[in-house]
């Protein structure tokens, strides 16, 4: 855990806080090792590690499965949900700050959760997806209640292009009196990006103002895709 940690630390936050205003988006490479993707990977088999699971195309969400942990959780994503988040929420708190929300988030996570849960939201949020040839994820937010933190994460736990081809992670930006705007992201095995859940602000002539965004996950063409969701609030279920 000392070396997630220190990654973590050794990251440059103001970069971070820069990329994540100007894209919604930020990438930190190499977050996690080979090894330690390949055990998240097996324990997607482990039933006591989840407390509910989604086949996603009854929901028509899109085509595949994701399994929401449990509380506790594993020591490894709790490490990263806890050590990354007191690094998030002063960028949180300047996007609302200057978009002029009535809204400031505490800058350490126990708080943030004892918010949720004064609201009736005391499920993990933290999930794991399984994709495989044709699957896909339909574009969304992940808000799960009134108390919500408006940035996410997501680890990547195959190597495209090699583990598997298509898959692509997908951000739509919602542009005022324009069409909406797509990027396509391919990140790496071990890879963490740090994404908007629901919004970012732009700079206009008049100052700030809101541009929505949503995610998703083209379509697999060949092999198996995991990826690893770590949000930060809790749900109502």
């Amino acid at each position: 855990m000392k070396d997630i940690i220190q990654k973590i630390e050794n990251t440059d936050w103001q970069g971070v806080s820069e990329t994540m205003y100007l894209n919604g988006y930020a990438l930190m490479p190499n977050l996690l090792s080979d090894q330690q993707c390949e055990i998240l990977k097996v324990d997607y088999d482990n039933p006591d590690l989840y407390r509910k699971t989604v086949v996603m195309e009854r929901y028509r969400f899109g085509l595949g499965e994701y399994k929401y942990f449990s509380y506790p959780l594993p020591d490894l994503i709790q490490t990263i949900r806890t050590t990354i988040y007191p690094y998030l929420a002063p960028i949180a708190n300047a996007w609302f700050k200057v978009l002029n929300l009535d809204r400031q988030f505490p800058l350490e996570h126990a708080e943030l959760l004892e918010q949720c849960h004064r609201n009736g939201q005391q499920k993990a949020t933290v999930l794991i997806l399984k994709y495989g040839q044709g699957g896909f994820n339909t574009l969304h937010r992940d808000l799960y209640g009134d108390v919500y933190f408006p940035m996410q994460a997501v680890l990547f736990l195959n190597e495209p292009d090699r583990d598997f081809t298509g898959g692509e992670f997908v951000l739509t930006q919602q542009i005022p009196r324009a069409q909406s705007k797509a990027i396509v992201l391919k990140p790496g095995k071990g890879d963490l990006l740090i994404f908007t859940t629901n919004f970012k602000p732009e700079k206009g002539t008049k100052g700030y103002y809101r541009v929505n965004m949503k995610h998703g996950v083209s379509e697999v063409r060949t092999g198996e895709r995991h990826t690893l969701g770590i949000i930060f609030h809790d749900a109502t279920s």
